[in-house]
C-alpha cells in the first residue's frame, strides 16, 4: 500500500471518555434525557448532526445546530484529555519514513481535528485532513476519500481506509479502495467483521504489514 486513509476516533486516538462526557454534558444543558455510554460509542464516528437525533435529541433544526456546537465546544475544552493508542506515533513514524502518503479522514470539524492532531503530536506525519465540514456527504458515503484521490492523483488500488467503525469500511468499500478493520478502539468489531474487510488487525504494529 501507497496511501492511508485514517479514521481518528477509535483508531488513532482513545476519545471514548471524552467524547461520553461531552454528549452527556450537552443533553443535559439543552434539557434532553442523557444517553447510556454505551449507546454514545455506538455512534462514534458519526457527525452529531446525524446521530443526536438518534439518540433523542428531537429538535428543530436551528436548535440542534445550538446543541451540535456546544458538543464541540465541549470536546474541544477536554482535547487534553485524549491518548494515543499504544505504538501509533510509532507506527505513522515508520509510515512516513518509507515514503507513504498518509491522510486522516474524520467526523469531526477539520479545526477539530487539526486540533486534537496537533496536540498529540501527529498532524505532521499527514499530508492532509479531511473533516465533515469539507464534504457535501459524511461517512459511511465516499466523498472523503474521493476527494483526496482527485485532490491528489492517488491510485485507489494502492490506497486502504483504515478504521474502528463499520462507517469506516463502509465508505471505503463504496470508493472501491481496500478497507481495513482495527480492533483495538472497535465499539462493534463483530458488525465490522461481518462486513468482510480486506483486512482484520488487531495490534498498531500489523498496519506496516499491509
Amino acid at each position: 500500500m501507497e496511501n492511508y486513509f485514517f479514521d481518528f476516533d477509535g483508531t488513532l486516538a482513545d476519545t471514548r471518555q471524552v467524547v461520553v462526557a461531552a454528549v452527556q454534558d450537552s443533553f443535559t444543558q439543552f434539557g434532553l434525557t442523557q444517553p447510556d455510554s454505551v449507546i454514545i460509542l455506538g455512534y462514534i464516528g458519526v457527525p452529531p448532526e446525524t446521530s443526536f437525533p438518534q439518540m433523542g435529541a428531537d429538535l428543530p433544526p436551528e436548535k440542534l445546530a445550538t446543541l451540535c456546537q456546544f458538543f464541540r465546544q465541549a470536546y474541544s475544552q477536554h482535547a487534553s484529555e485524549i491518548e494515543l493508542f499504544a505504538g501509533i506515533s510509532e507506527v505513522l513514524g515508520e509510515l512516513q519514513a518509507q515514503g507513504k502518503r498518509l491522510f486522516i479522514i474524520t467526523s469531526k470539524t477539520n479545526t477539530a481535528l487539526q486540533e486534537s492532531a496537533e496536540l498529540l503530536g501527529i498532524l505532521d506525519y499527514f499530508e492532509d485532513v479531511i473533516g465533515c465540514d469539507d464534504v457535501e456527504n459524511y461517512k459511511p458515503d465516499p466523498d472523503g476519500i474521493e476527494l483526496l484521490v482527485k485532490r491528489y492523483d492517488l491510485e485507489k488500488a494502492a490506497s486502504v481506509m483504515i478504521g474502528d467503525a463499520i462507517y469506516d469500511i463502509q465508505m471505503g468499500q463504496a470508493a472501491g479502495v481496500a478497507t481495513c478493520g482495527v480492533k483495538w478502539g472497535s465499539q462493534k468489531w463483530a458488525q465490522v467483521q461481518a462486513l468482510n474487510p480486506t483486512y482484520q488487525l488487531t495490534d498498531p504494529a500489523e498496519i506496516l504489514k499491509l
